[in-house]
């Protein structure tokens, strides 16, 4: 129950990551401005999703999860209404800085606080409350884009401050009730880590960052902008809402399959498939820009990528002391969402520079390479110094 509890509050409050991919046409045209100056709005956004989730983490490694939702709800419920009364770029641009802080407990801290609540089905648990990340991404794009289309993506935000607002804080309530006395953890019964990268838990944490910086930069492009994209080949805006939406779906099959497979092969090894699928599904849209053939793509890079995030929670959970897990998840969740953030920011400004998405493809498929070179390193490292361990802990 606690588990449905979760994926229904990630779903609801990770609406503000997909509703700015939604609008940034229509943004872009009432402002007079750039691409890449709008795409800000994005890149702000996820600096402080990131930024949020150190924090939040800190505050649920310490206080529990509900304090820390109960305070990203409110900020996400009065940015939203800042973001539908901005007059000005500017205005915009910070309001979607305030809706990452927002809604940055529904994912590193929400995934970290799952961790606890399962033993064997940890790497599923962790997927599926990550999936509502991906759920908002399927469900949300053509509420927005027909809301947008009806009442203006001003009303559009306000509405959506005042609805998400209100069932969150609902949820939370519930959820407070369903956890009673296990709001706030114990850690000192918690299993050892399973892995033994022989790294102190500061290099780990940098590693890690630095492979979600890359994998997200990779990942970005086809998240931010395809919307745009396929306004700009003609095939109108409401389309690139349906891809991003079937794309975000197929990422939810992907999110749950990597939890299965994380549970039977370790994380190490699921982030790589993870990652070599991702730069195999980039690299087809350097070649192939049909309206079919977009569809298709945009199915298979939701199928592939999905996984990718997650992966790291688990190998947190697995290689350092779940005392810290909140916080360390937090961090390498800021990393993959800056970039994420500086992926679309640059992706942008790629596009400005050249008028066409091209060349920002080619810079998503090098990054993904620097990814995949250094989950190879650890995972070199984990089958030299792998350990003995008991039932149920892998090597």
């Amino acid at each position: 129950m606690r588990l449905v509890i979760a994926l229904l509050i990630g779903s609801i409050g990770a609406v503000g990551m997909w509703a700015v991919v939604v609008v940034i046409p229509v943004v872009q045209a009432e402002f007079g401005a750039t691409r890449g100056a709008v795409s800000l709005a994005f890149t702000l956004m996820m600096f402080g999703f990131g930024l949020g989730g150190v924090i939040a983490g800190k505050i649920t490694d310490r206080f529990g999860i509900v304090l820390a939702m109960a305070i990203s709800i409110a900020f996400l419920g009065i940015a939203n209404v800042l973001a539908g009364l901005s007059t000005q770029l500017w205005q915009f641009v910070a309001a979607y800085f305030l809706i990452g802080l927002g809604t940055s407990a529904t994912f590193a801290p929400l995934m970290a606080e799952a961790s606890h609540w399962f033993e064997r089905y940890r790497g599923l648990a962790v997927t599926i409350v990550a999936s509502g990340n991906y759920v908002a991404g399927t469900v949300w794009p053509p509420i927005v884009s027909w809301g947008t289309q009806e009442i203006g993506w001003r009303y559009t935000h306000i509405g959506i401050g005042i609805v998400c607002a209100s069932t969150m804080a609902l949820l939370v309530l519930v959820l407070r009730a369903q956890m009673g006395n296990d709001a706030v953890h114990d850690h000192a019964n918690a299993p050892p880590p399973r892995v033994d990268l022989k790294l102190s838990t500061n290099t780990l944490t940098v590693l890690l960052s630095i492979a979600s910086i890359s994998c997200c930069v990779a990942m970005a492009m086809p998240q931010v902008h395809i919307v745009a994209y396929c306004g700009d080949l003609g095939y109108g805006v409401a389309r690139g809402a349906e891809m991003l939406s079937l794309m975000m779906g197929c990422g939810i099959i992907s999110r749950i399959g990597s939890g299965y497979l994380a549970d039977k092969i370790g994380g190490i090894y699921t982030l790589l498939v993870g990652s070599l699928a991702q730069g195999f599904a980039l690299v087809f849209y350097l070649f192939f820009d049909s309206l079919a053939s977009l569809y298709i793509i945009s199915a298979m890079f939701g199928l592939f990528q999905g996984g990718i995030v997650p992966s790291y929670a688990i190998i947190v959970r697995e290689a350092m002391p779940a005392s810290e897990a909140a916080t360390r998840v937090g961090i390498v969740i800021f990393a993959s969402v800056f970039g994420m953030s500086f992926g679309g920011w640059v992706s942008g400004l790629i596009f400005d520079a050249t008028g066409s998405y091209a060349a920002a493809f080619a810079n998503g498929v090098a990054w993904n390479a620097l990814n995949i070179g250094i989950v190879v390193l650890l995972l070199i490292r984990s089958r030299t110094n792998a350990v003995k361990a008991g039932p149920g802990f892998a090597t």
